[in-house]
C-alpha cells in the first residue's frame, strides 16, 4: 500500500437527528495526526442497509483505503454492520468466532442466548479488537478494515490498538505555507503548474475588508515541496504582491 487513505464511517441515526453528539471524528483525526497521518474522508450516516453497503463498497474500491467503522455490531435488529461487512469485504457468510463465542458465554452465561451470542457471528477470517470495558470485541479484516462499537469508551482504545499494530508512524511530510495579500484568482495560473504529486491547499480569507489567501504545499519529498512552493514565491515577487512565509 502507498500512503494509506484513512476513512471514518460513523453509523448512527441518533447523531443525525440530534439525540447524540458525535465524538468519533475529533478523536480519529487527532489520533491520526499524532502519528503523522491525515484523514482522507469521513462519513456520518444513518442506520440504513443500502447506504452502509454503498459507503463500504466505495471505500473498498480505493486500493489504499483503511477504514474505521463505528456502530452497528451489537445484537439488536438495528445492528446491521456485521452482515454488511461480510457482504462487502468477504463472502457474505457469517461464522461463529470461537474465541468471541467463549467470551460472550463467560460474561453472560445462559443470558447469552438467544440474542447476545449473535455478536460472535462475524465475517470469515475476522480477527478481534479488544474491548477494554467489557471484553465484547470489535473485529477487523485484512489488517485495514476495523469495525467497532458506537460507544467511544469502547471504540477509541480499539482505534489506538489498530494504529499501534498496523499504522504507527507515517512517512515524514514536509510542509511550506505562506499568506499573500491578494485573492486566489491572482494565483490560479501558478496553481495550474503544480506537480500532481504534492498536496496543495488554497484558503481564501478577508482581513479588514482586504482579500488574502493562505497557500500551503506538502509532500514527503522535500525537494518537490520546495520547488512547487517556490513557484508561488517567484510569481508573488514578480507581481510585487506582499506575502509572509509562515
Amino acid at each position: 500500500m502507498k500512503t494509506p487513505h484513512f476513512y471514518a464511517v460513523i453509523i448512527g441515526s441518533e447523531i443525525l437527528n440530534g439525540r447524540r453528539i458525535d465524538k468519533h471524528f475529533d478523536f480519529v483525526r487527532d489520533a491520526l495526526l499524532a502519528r503523522g497521518h491525515v484523514l482522507f474522508s469521513t462519513f456520518i450516516i444513518k442506520d440504513d442497509i443500502e447506504l452502509i453497503h454503498s459507503i463500504y463498497t466505495l471505500i473498498k474500491k480505493d486500493p489504499n483505503s483503511v477504514m474505521f467503522s463505528f456502530g452497528g455490531i451489537g445484537s439488536t435488529p438495528d445492528d446491521l454492520t456485521r452482515q454488511i461487512a461480510s457482504d462487502v469485504f468477504s463472502d457474505g457468510i457469517l461464522v461463529s468466532h470461537t474465541s468471541f463465542y467463549t467470551d460472550i458465554l463467560e460474561r453472560f452465561g445462559d443470558q447469552a442466548f438467544p440474542h447476545r451470542i449473535n455478536m460472535a457471528m462475524l465475517p470469515q477470517n475476522s480477527k478481534l479488537l479488544h474491548n477494554v470495558i467489557n471484553n465484547m470485541s470489535g473485529f477487523y479484516l485484512e489488517n485495514r478494515y476495523f469495525f467497532m462499537p458506537g460507544f467511544p469508551e469502547m471504540s477509541h482504545p480499539m482505534v489506538e490498538e489498530a494504529l499501534e499494530h498496523f499504522y504507527p508512524l507515517a512517512e515524514k511530510t514536509y510542509r511550506k505555507t505562506l499568506i499573500a495579500q491578494t485573492s486566489e484568482n491572482t494565483l490560479i495560473e501558478v496553481m495550474e503548474k503544480l506537480d500532481s504529486r504534492v498536496d496543495f491547499s488554497s484558503l481564501p480569507m478577508i482581513n479588514n475588508g482586504t482579500p488574502t489567501v493562505e497557500i500551503s504545499i506538502s509532500s514527503s519529498d522535500q525537494r518537490l515541496c520546495n520547488e512547487n512552493f517556490n513557484l508561488f514565491i517567484t510569481d508573488l515577487n514578480a507581481k510585487s504582491i506582499s506575502f509572509e512565509v509562515l
